[in-house]
């Protein structure tokens, strides 16, 4: 299970390393994530300065794609020379964005109609005539979107609950949730997250 999570220049921290530290946490033989980026070294929002595990093109053979958000997204998303670097597949692969990622998912034309995002980019989607959930976490099929930065918990449980079984996820959230809220943090997960395990059966 070869996972990719998609970073790029002036990304948002919480996106790219929750998600790559809760993946990380499932303990199987077969499964890798790694930090997918455009270039060598990718700078983060606050400076923070770090090395790509995989070039941007391993998106596109994964298994699984998660885009983070970040603070250039836009003129990401409105680069159609970067955007052509991408080939996904969402029969094939399961992708997800967080925050402002959705606006990459939507140029790429994997999502259209309503998806989850953060408060700063709802007007971006909005102008582009795509409705704002107002949820945290919202799945079509193999493509979800969360909006929040901390809500890349859901985007993790997500994939770890479609690619495994849902205790596995529920496991992983309660060891790293805060003590005394352990029960908690796992009601809130499997209520947001488990409604849209399997989204791509019912829709079919």
């Amino acid at each position: 299970m070869d996972i990719a999570i998609v970073t790029l220049d002036g990304f948002n921290e919480l996106d790219s390393f929750i998600a790559s530290a809760i993946l990380n946490r499932v303990s199987l033989p077969d499964w890798t994530v790694s930090i997918c980026g455009a270039t060598e070294e990718i700078t983060s929002m606050n400076g923070a300065v770090v090395k790509a595990q995989k070039p941007l093109d391993f998106a596109n053979r994964a298994d699984v794609v998660l885009f983070g958000s970040g603070i250039k997204t836009a003129e990401f998303a409105a680069d159609n020379d970067f955007l052509t670097r991408f080939s996904l597949d969402p029969a094939r692969q399961l992708i997800g964005s967080q925050c402002s990622g959705a606006l990459l998912l939507h140029k790429l034309g994997l999502v259209s109609s309503l998806v989850a995002t953060d408060t700063t980019t709802a007007p971006f989607m909005e102008a582009e005539g795509v409705q704002v959930s107002g949820e945290a976490f919202h799945a079509e099929g193999n493509v979800a979107t969360a909006g929040g930065c901390l809500s890349s918990q859901y985007l993790a449980a997500w994939v770890i609950a479609s690619k495994t079984d849902w205790q596995s996820a529920a496991d992983i959230i309660h060891y790293i949730a805060p003590i005394g809220q352990k029960e908690e943090y796992v009601a809130r997960a499997k209520s947001t997250v488990l409604p849209w395990v399997g989204a791509a059966d019912k829709v079919a």
